[in-house]
């Protein structure tokens, strides 16, 4: 019996040393999806980094909670839309938000596009479009948004987003169609 009661420490200690590497395993399977998301909510390189860290600190924080009911990836990807959700709620952010509205990054933007031999005028008129689909996405109500990002940045299945959201496939469906119809409706309008 002594010779268990020593062993327990180097026991308890490998069983640390396994989940420790477990999550960081975790971390780096899954952290450029849960950043791409908040980038992709937030337009904010920086915002989307310190969302990130903010992401998998809390879930190592809550790790021993995870109950393993669905994927490494949806648990984090719940986190990281929490915690964009805070961020969006902070009314002392409010006014970093409007002027950020109107801000684009026309460099990044524009890698987004196919590349090819276009005249200046052709990346300008470019670079505008992917500006005012951003502004129409940042228009929507935050669930629509969340859903159009999960979609189509993510390339999430309906399935997934409805697991995530804690929406049923039909709300997000729905969701998803008044978030296209909004940002065709806003975009066909300005142009």
């Amino acid at each position: 019996m002594a010779a268990c009661t020593a062993l327990e420490p180097m026991i308890k200690v490998t069983a640390e040393e396994v989940a420790a590497q477990e999550f960081e395993s975790i971390v780096a399977s899954h952290r450029p999806q849960i950043f791409r998301f908040l980038l992709a909510s937030t337009r904010d390189v920086d915002l989307a980094e310190t969302l990130t860290q903010d992401c998998f600190l809390k879930a190592h924080r809550n790790w021993a909670s995870f109950r393993g009911e669905s994927s490494a990836l949806t648990w984090l990807m719940r986190i990281a839309i929490n915690l964009q959700k805070d961020h969006w709620r902070n009314r002392r952010l409010q006014f970093w938000r409007l002027t950020r509205t109107n801000a684009v990054d026309l460099d990044e933007a524009s890698d987004w596009l196919p590349s090819g031999e276009r005249t200046v005028e052709q990346r300008m008129l470019a670079r505008e479009k992917v500006a005012k689909v951003w502004r129409s996405v940042e228009n929507l109500s935050e669930r629509q948004r969340t859903v159009f990002l999960l979609r189509f940045v993510e390339e999430m299945e309906l399935k997934e987003i409805a697991a995530l959201t804690g929406m049923g496939e039909g709300t997000v469906k729905a969701h998803l169609s008044r978030a296209l119809s909004r940002v065709r409706r806003e975009f066909g309008d300005t142009q």
